[in-house]
């Protein structure tokens, strides 16, 4: 007896004096570095949070994670995601499942302005994943210019708005976004957009547009970005690159055409694409700008008085017949606040169940009368798959989900959210074969972070950061629908990010290793 305890104490001993090399070694994998470069196998060693070495390697882990022939990745970037709640969805559960233990938020022009006291509370809050910002134009310019919006910025709201693009780019933003189809986005003109690219691009950082135009006049809205980025002088980048409305489709090749030749040009632009061929955004979209300045109480004033009200109804025949549409069957109730009972509902069903009727008045008044109540989002169905495998086979389309953090079973959100990587890994590189997996790979990972910024992130190599992704990809697999959105993607059975396991053998750990990611300069 006391013979095995002094061999258990000089065991003890021995480890205390003798500690292991490392603290996490992934053996048995396949490699998938994040250059583009074919797969190979290896081993990879974590210690202090950093990736030490990757291929063969001899020595001690506190922990091993034996992938068994499994895919190694590094971690995926999302570069569009709408997570400005993520401090109230910590664990971003959703994201990780797919593999992606990096999102950018801000995006579409609407973001948390004070970026500081944002990065604090991510720090407070324990997240588990990294979390980049933009700083955005819509809400630069509301709380500069107020509700008053169908204008220009006077000198003075332009230098409060300069200055706070300024202010969020030195407490770490990685650029300036903007949604220019969104109040008050929508009706900033170009030279605004250009002098507060001009801020952004003082520190390095990069322009993102939700472009002004996304239908048959996207050639006037990519002009727009061009002539941002020229003029500016910064980088630019082109978000959920689309065709919407069937008057728009076919035309995919035309819109690479003009960016490639933008590019030829000297400018750095680059875009980004999620794997589904419907969006989602409030149904708001289906009303005219001129409609939504202002507060709610100015939207009701407005439809009580039939001459404006007639004018609104006039201006959405004119958007439906520029897309193409007869009607709003195309888009389906995703969040309704003030009725949660027309979640998943399209808006003729919606109609029929409120007003009894789904003819397309009826569907005009639904939408007018649901919008006096607070809105709703929606998905809508308006893209082409053709045009969709067309961008994504180019070489720059980065993956990005435009989603955010979900909680299982509420609402009826785009299952985006949930299954965008696993989307292009399952279906695109496995079963349709437009990508390999290491193409597919470098799309999610190194380009994103050389894009934005993002030092040390995307690669498996030597002093990155251990943000790592272990995924089969026999079995990776997205099982969100639209009409049953709330299901985890499949086939990712581990995920690491700064060196923690956050996914360990397919189950979520208690370990909370994410935190604020500043761009690099």
């Amino acid at each position: 007896m006391k013979s095995c305890q002094l061999l258990f104490a000089a065991l003890l001993f021995a480890q205390a004096a003798f500690p292991a090399d490392f603290d996490l070694l992934i053996t048995n994998a396949e490699i998938a570095d994040g250059s583009g470069a074919p797969l190979f196998r290896g081993s990879i060693a974590v210690k202090g949070g950093k990736i030490v070495g990757v291929g063969k390697i001899d020595g001690t882990a506190d922990a091993v994670i034996d992938a068994g022939g499994k895919v190694a990745a590094p971690g995926f970037i999302d570069v569009h995601t709408h997570s400005e709640d993520i401090c109230q969805i910590p664990a971003a559960e959703n994201f990780l499942r797919m593999g992606v233990t990096t999102i950018i938020t801000g995006n579409c022009g609407h973001s948390r302005t004070d970026v500081a006291k944002f990065f604090q509370e991510i720090e407070e809050s324990k997240v588990a994943i990294n979390v980049a910002t933009l700083i955005g134009h819509g809400t630069v310019r509301e709380q500069a210019m107020g509700g008053s919006f169908i204008r220009a910025p006077n000198a003075e709201q332009l230098v409060v708005m300069k200055g706070l693009v300024d202010q969020a780019m030195q407490d770490g933003a990685v650029g300036l976004s903007t949604g220019l189809i969104y109040v008050p986005g929508s009706f900033a003109k170009t030279e605004e957009l250009i002098e507060l690219a001009k801020s952004a691009a003082a520190h390095d950082g990069i322009y993102v547009s939700h472009m002004r135009y996304e239908t048959v006049r996207i050639f006037e809205a990519l002009d727009e970005i061009i002539r941002i980025a020229k003029a500016a002088q910064i980088r630019a980048e082109v978000s959920h690159l689309k065709l919407s409305g069937p008057t728009a489709w076919g035309k995919a090749a035309e819109v690479l055409a003009v960016l490639d030749k933008a590019r030829a040009s000297g400018l750095k632009i680059t875009h980004d694409q999620y794997a589904y061929t419907a969006s989602s955004t409030g149904l708001r979209q289906t009303l005219p700008d001129s409609a939504l300045e202002g507060e709610r109480e100015d939207f009701i004033a407005r439809i009580a008085d039939p001459k404006q009200k007639a004018e609104i109804i006039a201006q959405m025949a004119e958007m439906r017949a520029r897309q193409g549409r007869k009607d709003y069957s195309y888009a389906v109730i995703a969040r309704c606040k003030a009725d949660p009972s027309l979640n998943g509902k399209t808006v003729p069903e919606a109609a029929k169940l409120k007003r009894g009727a789904d003819t397309l008045d009826d569907q005009i008044e639904f939408i007018l009368d649901l919008e006096a109540q607070g809105g709703a989002s929606a998905i809508f169905h308006g893209m082409s798959e053709d045009d969709l495998q067309t961008f994504l086979k180019h070489p720059l389309t980065m993956i990005a989900s435009d989603g955010g953090p979900r909680r299982l079973g509420e609402d009826v959100p785009h299952p985006r959210s949930y299954g965008n990587n696993a989307r292009v890994l399952g279906r695109y590189v496995r079963e349709l074969k437009l990508l390999s997996i290491a193409e597919a790979v470098r799309r999610m990972t190194s380009l994103p972070a050389q894009t934005f910024r993002l030092k040390d992130r995307g690669l498996l190599k030597a002093g990155a950061f251990a943000d790592i992704v272990i995924f089969d990809p026999a079995k990776v697999n997205d099982p969100s629908t639209f009409n049953d959105p709330h299901h985890y993607a499949e086939g990712f059975s581990n995920v690491i990010v700064n060196g923690g396991v956050v996914i360990r053998d397919g189950k979520l750990t208690e370990v909370r290793s994410g935190g604020p990611l500043k761009m690099s300069r």
